[in-house]
């Protein structure tokens, strides 16, 4: 026991710490992945306050920004509190992405980064998100447009390559830095891959190893130990944590939360989202709730209440019962 305490500081010790990435100082190395649908300003928000070192805005159409379109103009809003925070923009236009990378910048973010990763059939039906990989002359001519339509340091979000048989991230990361990014994030499947199999933390190592810029790795970081393990490893500045923080904020910090403790955070989120949304807050949460209280004893007996739940009472009731459960448990 006292060994695994002893290890476990370390480990604090190494992750606990401020890291630099071109003009962007992170008060750790954790970085908040953008999930479309799940990482907006309230869950941001409270990863920031969990130890997250960087957050960044769910993916945003270039073409919408440019529009105006009210819907796509939500998804650019933040607060001071998820500073430092990045911007994620997506498109296939040089012209439409420096256009859009003006217009974010007077929302006055740190950083505009570009999306090349998204793996989703819609964005890369369009010719977005990793369907850029295929194209790295591509790659080139939109992020030297970026760059020279903002003053703000643009960065990047990549993929291995689009399949097996076309992995040539190299190419990528090479015309990345030509046209002038600060760091690149590398999550370390194909497109091909989705989410599926093992992330190739060898293929991040060799990137860290050749780029000229700071790198991010991702990919299967799934607790805080794991960070550790992927830094020490590949040699990346910083680690981009996307699915594994989802219910579980805790990730950055590497607390082991009690159910009180988990139930309590969900309050306080649901509130958040209430205030930010309005009723709409309620149901947008219980995707969130689901999450929280995977593991908790009794959970999947609640699950089908969570998502009928329709006000804020409703759902506080289900958490009690839950917190109920777990202290006629403990007192068995």
């Amino acid at each position: 026991m006292l060994d695994n305490v002893h290890t476990r500081a370390q480990t604090i010790n190494t992750m606990d710490r401020s890291v630099k990435l071109g003009k962007a100082v992170l008060k750790s190395p954790f970085v908040l992945a953008p999930i479309a649908g799940y990482t907006d300003s309230p869950f941001r928000r409270i990863c920031v306050g969990h130890g997250c070192g960087m957050t960044m805005t769910e993916l945003v159409s270039v073409e919408g920004i440019v529009r105006t379109n009210p819907k796509t103009i939500d998804l650019l809003k933040f607060t001071d509190e998820e500073r430092p925070i990045a911007i994620q923009i997506f498109g296939h236009k040089p012209e439409t992405m420096g256009s859009a990378a003006a217009i974010v910048e007077t929302l006055e973010p740190d950083i505009i980064d570009i999306n090349l990763g998204c793996p989703a059939r819609k964005v890369c039906g369009s010719g977005n998100g990793a369907a850029l990989l295929k194209d790295p002359s591509l790659v080139f001519r939109i992020t030297e447009s970026v760059v020279k339509s903002t003053r703000l340091p643009v960065t990047a979000k990549i993929r291995t390559g689009w399949d097996e048989n076309s992995k040539n991230y190299m190419d990528v990361v090479q015309a990345l830095q030509d046209g002038g990014v600060s760091f690149i994030t590398v999550h370390g499947r194909t497109r091909a891959q989705q989410y599926s199999g093992m992330a190739d933390w060898n293929i991040i190592a060799e990137i860290k190893s050749k780029a000229s810029v700071p790198v991010i790795g991702n990919g299967d970081i799934d607790s805080y130990k794991k960070a550790g393990e992927m830094m020490k490893f590949s040699g990346c500045d910083a680690v981009m944590i996307g699915r594994g923080s989802l219910g579980n904020p805790w990730i950055f910090s590497g607390v082991k939360p009690g159910t009180g403790e988990i139930l309590e955070q969900v309050r306080v989120h649901l509130k958040m989202m209430i205030d930010e949304y309005g009723e709409r807050g309620i149901h947008m949460m219980r995707k969130h709730i689901v999450k929280y209280i995977h593991g908790i004893p009794n959970a999947a007996k609640v699950r089908g209440k969570i998502v009928l739940a329709c006000t804020y009472e409703d759902i506080l009731d289900i958490l009690g019962t839950l917190e109920a459960d777990d202290d006629q448990g403990h007192g068995n």
